[in-house]
């Protein structure tokens, strides 16, 4: 007889369901739909290009792909971890394609991104990371799109010595990368990753290149307390991180980590004020929030943020 095979989270097969609250009214979005949905949707198949939008189940694909927005995911669509809170697909992955940092670029021309966010899966099975693969994109968008600015949403790059060095000297304009949550529920969310060194890889980029914007996110309803996000906004500020995103995480399948609960809006808000306070540039805080949505817009207040603190500075 054979086997019935989780294909997408083989590990997951034989856990037992984790059952999470039923969703509020207000994390109610519409199925997409819609011409330029479709077009977008279509052009990215054209060119073969993987996106986190559909790998990660993203409850704002169809806001952002009917603007013609969508975050290109890089090396395959299989990653080497094993987060509780990932819809990504955890196996062994396919060698990379040499010709993928051209196609990204040429799929940013043909959607006119003015701003393009570029993610990836983990890959543990590479010397570098993939971080050879991040330069590489950076460097064909700017050849064939050079108008378009860079963000970048990186692994963690553990255990990977240099990795990190040769993407910040790619100087893309954005660095994120996100923590996800609190660092003592890091063995049961985020078992491969560790909390401080995420930390520490934001606080080397800006170091390092003080030009470019960091940016980081958590995901709040995995079980954390208020107090434990008020310490991450601290941790964060303690790096210099510019940019913080906080939504509410939602469970891809019953094999996943389960909802602890749903936060009221009013929470979110309350979150983004106390962030603003303790010196972020930009915070973006509520139900839907998630790492990529918005991100052109939110570029743009970013470079303005700078600059009104840049005089602020000044006039001290």
């Amino acid at each position: 007889m054979n086997e019935i095979k989780n294909i997408r989270h083989p590990e997951k097969v034989n856990k037992p369901d984790n059952i999470s609250p039923s969703k509020p009214s207000w994390l109610k979005v519409k199925a997409p739909q819609g011409d330029l949905f479709l077009k977008t949707k279509s052009l990215l198949d054209d060119l073969n290009i993987t996106t986190v939008c559909e790998e990660a189940a993203c409850p704002n694909i169809g806001n952002c792909w009917e603007k013609k927005h969508a975050t290109m995911m890089i090396m395959g669509d299989i990653c080497t971890r094993a987060c509780s809170f990932c819809n990504v697909a955890t196996g062994k992955p396919k060698l990379l394609d040499p010709s993928e940092p051209v196609r990204v670029a040429k799929s940013v021309l043909r959607l006119n991104l003015k701003h393009v966010v570029i993610t990836s899966v983990d890959r543990d099975d590479l010397n570098d990371g993939g971080a050879s693969h991040f330069v590489n994109t950076i460097s064909s968008i700017r050849e064939i799109s050079p108008q378009t600015s860079i963000e970048i949403l990186t692994p963690d790059f553990l255990r990977k010595d240099g990795a990190l060095e040769k993407v910040i000297e790619a100087k893309p304009d954005v660095f994120n990368h996100n923590l996800e949550t609190v660092p003592r529920l890091y063995p049961s969310v985020r078992p491969g990753a560790r909390y401080f060194h995420s930390l520490n890889l934001l606080l080397k980029v800006k170091l390092s290149n003080p030009n470019i914007f960091t940016k980081s996110g958590i995901m709040v309803g995995l079980g954390e307390t208020e107090n434990e996000v008020f310490q991450v906004m601290d941790d964060m500020r303690s790096a210099d991180i510019d940019f913080l995103t906080i939504g509410q995480y939602l469970q891809p399948t019953l094999k996943h980590h389960e909802v602890d609960r749903f936060v009221n809006p009013k929470e979110f808000e309350k979150y983004k004020s106390v962030a603003l306070s303790k010196g972020f540039l930009l915070v973006s805080s509520s139900p839907l929030t998630r790492s990529s949505f918005h991100a052109s817009e939110d570029f743009e207040s970013l470079k303005k943020a700078r600059i009104k603190n840049n005089n602020n500075k000044r006039n001290d």
